[in-house]
């Protein structure tokens, strides 16, 4: 029994080493949640990107069609005071100025196709950093109740078994009690027969002989002393 209870004591350290030393998965699990996080930081500030290089080229773009305006002004009045040469280069102007309005605004509407995509792309990892993250929490607290249970199990495990060690004691003390009891009853019951003699007292034949002539000559000195008095007595 007792060796038995050893090799479950050491074979449950053991096993507390072995889980101690395992991973932690709230750990994994915040791990992974983290990584998660900057992967939609990195598109969130993609997305940031995308809408400030649009904000720049339809600057651009302003920048340019207000320029053709000017220069369509500028060609008007050059016709108007004869200098069609100068009209004709306002004009000129002007047409290359359309086509770089309409490059930009090819790359405008080019990056707003692309900031839809980014934006939905985002609200596609927001939603599932969101379902992991709930699902973390829904294994951490799972986890941390199995872990509780196994620490019941093992404080009730260790409580059986120092209960089976004390149930054995109890039955030793009480099987050794009955045995006292049983001895006890005997002996009484001898000494009630007279079966048993105090032998403590007991002496060898010379301690006795001398006993006896010392009671002889106690015997011997009384009756001198009564004669003596009875002797007295008659004379008075």
């Amino acid at each position: 029994m007792g060796m038995l209870s050893r090799m479950s004591t050491v074979v449950k350290s053991k096993m507390n080493r072995i889980l101690d030393n395992a991973e932690d998965p709230s750990e994994t699990l915040d791990y992974a949640y983290e990584k998660q996080l900057e992967m939609l930081r990195k598109v969130k500030k993609g997305v940031v990107e995308m809408v400030t290089t649009k904000r720049q080229i339809e600057i651009q773009s302003n920048k340019v069609q207000s320029n053709i305006k000017r220069l369509e002004v500028q060609a008007s009045q050059a016709l108007q005071i004869g200098r069609e040469d100068l009209a004709r280069l306002a004009l000129q102007r002007m047409e290359t100025s359309k086509s770089e309005l309409e490059g930009l605004s090819n790359q405008i509407m080019n990056l707003e196709r692309e900031q839809e995509k980014l934006t939905q792309a985002e609200k596609r990892v927001q939603a599932k950093v969101q379902a992991f993250r709930n699902k973390k929490e829904i294994i951490k607290a799972q986890y941390n109740a199995a872990q509780a249970q196994v620490r019941i199990g093992s404080a009730l495990s260790g409580i059986s078994e120092e209960m089976g060690d004390v149930s054995l004691a109890i039955e030793k003390a009480e099987n050794k009690t009955e045995s006292l009891r049983a001895r006890a009853g005997a002996i009484d019951e001898l000494a009630e027969a007279g079966v048993l003699n105090d032998f403590s007292g007991s002496q060898d034949s010379l301690s006795i002989e001398l006993e006896q002539l010392s009671a002889q000559q106690n015997i011997e000195t009384q009756l001198a002393a009564l004669k003596s008095k009875i002797s007295s007595e008659e004379k008075k």
